[in-house]
Formats: structure tokens, C-alpha cells, sequence
């Protein structure tokens, strides 16, 4: 693996990262302000946000943060905070779950323990996809709650976090193995509805994925900006702070129009029922030790 340096830094400031926002989440706090002091602690430890930090709440699965001019005060949701960032191109991913009303620690325990089961069952040798699948799938139905089968872990490379290979949270019997010299994040999620995922909702986070020609001046004006992100996601409130909203969002709309741009919209659990995730970026080398880079 080429500079594994800048993967195993980007790891590190994630895990960090993790444990800081974590600790900020609390009740009667601003989301906005959560948010904006994690990016802040994500440039001062060295490393640039490879996505939007995102906070999913309640029946949110995975994709939302809150729009420009909004904010949400947290009182007493179940709250998954999402954090990346990267080095250079390299990126550590990763996830925890903070439950602020107290009903849902069995939950949080089933994404933790299913994703420690997983990487269980890569440190013993099996690198099946089928089998890390199992091993989440068993622990979080041995809670009585349901993996989300439609939102799986992935493989991440320099500015690409959703790479091959496809990382399962159900027994699918894949018998494909991940590949040696691998970089990728595992990624449960556990819920207490029907275990399916849908988009819902307006998007605020959006990604440039190919450069195509634009008339108006405002949108090559919001482009050069978007550029800056080097094909990772973004949230239009980050726009929002530099350019007025009417601007950003008539760019927006041209770039979606000419196909230049990918949007993401919320993840929502299809019986809204409750989801908790939890997350590592892992490595394996070329002899096959496994590596978690988002552990502390």
C-alpha cells in the first residue's frame, strides 16, 4: 500500500476525531455547533474532512446534516455521529453511536459488538465477505434487532470513499475474499424496524463527480469552490458560508441539470424504526495481519 503513512495519520486524527465529537454530544447542545467544532479539530490536528461530519438521528441511517440558516438542539435522540477525514487523499472512516434519552443501549451494543465480531473473524483468517456479513448479522439479531441490509461497508481509496469491495451486514454466503494489501471500513448497522433503508428528504450533501461545461458565471464561480474538494462530498451549508444561498443553490441546480454532480439525500429506515451504526477503517497487509487504523 502506497503511503501508508498518510493512511494510518488519517486513521489516528479520525479516531480522535470520533471520541471528540462524541464527547460534545449532549443534551440541549446545538447540532450546528457540534458540527462546527469538529471540523474545526479535524484542520488543527492536520487533516482535511472527507466528507461533511454528519450526525444521523433517530430513524436517520446515514446522509444528513442540517441545511444552511438551520440547526437542531439535541434533547433526546438516538445520535450517530460519521466522521472522515484525510491525508493527502488518505482517508480514516468511522462511526460511533450516542443514545441521549437512555432507551436504546442495547442497540448501540449490537453495533459495537457486531462490528468487534467482524473484525474477529478477519483476525482469525477468513476474509470471506459471506462470513463478515454472518458474524454482524449474529450478533445483532442475538439483540432481537435486524442489520440494515441495504447499507453496507465499503472500500475506500486516495479520494474515493466508497470503493470496492462491498462489505455485507447480513450473511449473503459470499464466499469472494477481500483482497490482501486492502483498505476498507466496516460499517453495521443495527435498527429495531424492518432492517431496509430509503432516501427521503431533501439533500444537503452532494459530490462533484465529473467536470462538465456550465453557462452561467455564478455556477463556474460555486464550481472553482466545489473543485477545491477534490471529488468528496460537501454540504451546501459549506458553500452557504461563501457564497449567498440563491447563488449556490441556482449552481447547484445547473450542475445536476448537466449531470456534473451527485446528490446525496437522507438514508431513512423504511419502518422508521431506530438505527445505531458503528465504524472502523481497517487494513490488511500483504502477509494477511489485520490492521484496525481508527482504533485508539
Amino acid at each position: 500500500m502506497e503511503n501508508l503513512d498518510h493512511w494510518r495519520k488519517a486513521g489516528k486524527i479520525a479516531a480522535e476525531i470520533r471520541e471528540y465529537g462524541k464527547s460534545l454530544i449532549v443534551k440541549n447542545v446545538s447540532y450546528v455547533d457540534i458540527i462546527e467544532k469538529v471540523e474545526k479539530k479535524i484542520l488543527e490536528l492536520g487533516a482535511k474532512p472527507a466528507f461533511p461530519p454528519q450526525m444521523a438521528l433517530n430513524e436517520v441511517a446515514a446522509h444528513f446534516t442540517v441545511g444552511p440558516n438551520e440547526d437542531i438542539t439535541l434533547t433526546d435522540q438516538l445520535v450517530s455521529l460519521d466522521v472522515g477525514v484525510h491525508v493527502n487523499g488518505a482517508i480514516g472512516d468511522t462511526a460511533i453511536t450516542v443514545d441521549l434519552s437512555g432507551k436504546y443501549l442495547d442497540l448501540i451494543k449490537a453495533s459495537e459488538e457486531a462490528l468487534d465480531n467482524a473484525i474477529n473473524v478477519l483476525q482469525q483468517g477468513d476474509f470471506k465477505l459471506g462470513s463478515i456479513g454472518k458474524a454482524i448479522q449474529e450478533i445483532i439479531t442475538s439483540y432481537g434487532f435486524s442489520p440494515v441490509k441495504n447499507l453496507s461497508g465499503h472500500g475506500l481509496d486516495l479520494f474515493d470513499i466508497h470503493t470496492a469491495p462491498t462489505i455485507p451486514n447480513y450473511d449473503t454466503g459470499d464466499k469472494t475474499e477481500i483482497k490482501k494489501d486492502t483498505i476498507f471500513a466496516i460499517e453495521p448497522f443495527a435498527t429495531n424496524g424492518v432492517g431496509l433503508i430509503h432516501e427521503s428528504g431533501t439533500a444537503i450533501i452532494s459530490q462533484l463527480i465529473q467536470k462538465k461545461p456550465v453557462r452561467s458565471q455564478i455556477t463556474r464561480e460555486i464550481l472553482k469552490e466545489i473543485e477545491k474538494y477534490e471529488g468528496l462530498p460537501f454540504a451546501t451549508r459549506d458553500l452557504a458560508k461563501k457564497f449567498p444561498l440563491f447563488k449556490v443553490n441556482f449552481a447547484l441546480r445547473e450542475l445536476k441539470q448537466v449531470g456534473a454532480l451527485h446528490e446525496h439525500p437522507p438514508l431513512v429506515e423504511k419502518n422508521k424504526g431506530f438505527v445505531s451504526q458503528a465504524e472502523h477503517t481497517v487494513y490488511i497487509d500483504n502477509k494477511g495481519t489485520v490492521e484496525i487504523l481508527t482504533k485508539l
